[in-house]
């Protein structure tokens, strides 16, 4: 019997350039999110090996990776992807919505400035990258829980790029790359995946238009942070429990490299979380 089925098609992987921080001092002991629960306990030395799972693997896939120091008090600096946004060389710096992810913003900052980028200190609350990933040269910022949406003009007046708002309704999916991924950084109608559910009716049509193709990704996969991933254009890694996510990956081209972050879910975070993009 002959297989009429049309093939994937071909993927090409492009350089990435990353910052990621050591979890050695991760622990919850505060609650800012729907993920965690101060009460239960964590593994400080498990979330370390799983993060270095996750930094091996990039390392493996030839990708430059640059390391920033943890401060202790701050447990949440793992989740480097919030530190800030890069791109065209310009760092624009986050300014967290909660007191206790604070002072983050700074200590990003001065490793910007330490590292040859050209620093932007925000006016306007946001959440780096953990809000806006650009796709082809638009950026696409999330907003209704952690970034304002005045940031959002900032962005446009800092890289003089089109930017998107998407506004997220799902308290659990509270950054826009917990709930939205860029496969594909050069854009196109597949260049992405998504949690319907996620968005508000009209940044779902909004979806729906510019990406007809799109992967969606159900709750079971989403509930595991399966979107949260970090993709070079071939080679996507994701949470190892997105199985669905990882099954629909394959069909389309792309390389799947499932990672356990398990115990860094517990403060909120996933793959992308740990991992803040360094665009020259």
């Amino acid at each position: 019997m002959t297989d009429h089925s049309p093939a994937a098609p071909s993927r090409t992987a492009t350089h990435r350039t990353v910052l990621m921080c050591r979890p050695e001092h991760f622990t919850v002991s505060y609650r800012i999110n729907p993920w965690m629960h101060p009460e239960d306990p964590t593994d400080t030395s498990l979330a370390v090996r799983q993060w270095e799972t996750l930094y091996a693997k990039y390392l493996e896939l030839g990708y430059d990776v640059h390391l920033i120091d943890g401060l202790p008090g701050l447990p949440d600096m793992v989740y480097a992807a919030n530190g800030g946004y890069v791109l065209d060389g310009i760092a624009y710096g986050a300014l967290f919505e909660y007191p206790e992810r604070q002072p983050e913003g700074p200590a990003y900052m001065d490793w910007f400035r330490a590292n040859g980028f050209d620093v932007r200190e925000p006016v306007a609350t946001n959440e780096g990258e953990g809000d806006m990933l650009l796709v082809g040269d638009t950026i696409y910022a999330g907003t209704g829980f952690r970034t304002d949406v005045a940031s959002h003009e900032e962005l446009r007046a800092i890289y003089g790029r089109e930017v998107v708002t998407l506004h997220l309704v799902d308290p659990s999916f509270y950054h826009l790359d917990t709930a939205f991924a860029v496969l594909d950084s050069e854009g196109g109608p597949d260049s992405v995946a998504y949690l319907p559910k996620a968005f508000s009716p009209e940044s779902l049509a909004i979806l729906q238009e510019r990406f007809p193709e799109a992967i969606l990704v159900n709750d079971e996969d989403a509930t595991v942070l399966g979107l949260n991933s970090f993709s070079d254009g071939k080679n996507v890694i994701i949470a190892s429990r997105a199985l669905d996510f990882e099954r629909q990956l394959r069909e389309r081209g792309f390389v799947p490299h499932g990672v356990d972050l398990s115990e860094l879910l517990l403060g909120g975070g996933g793959v992308k979380c740990c991992t803040l993009e360094l665009r020259r």
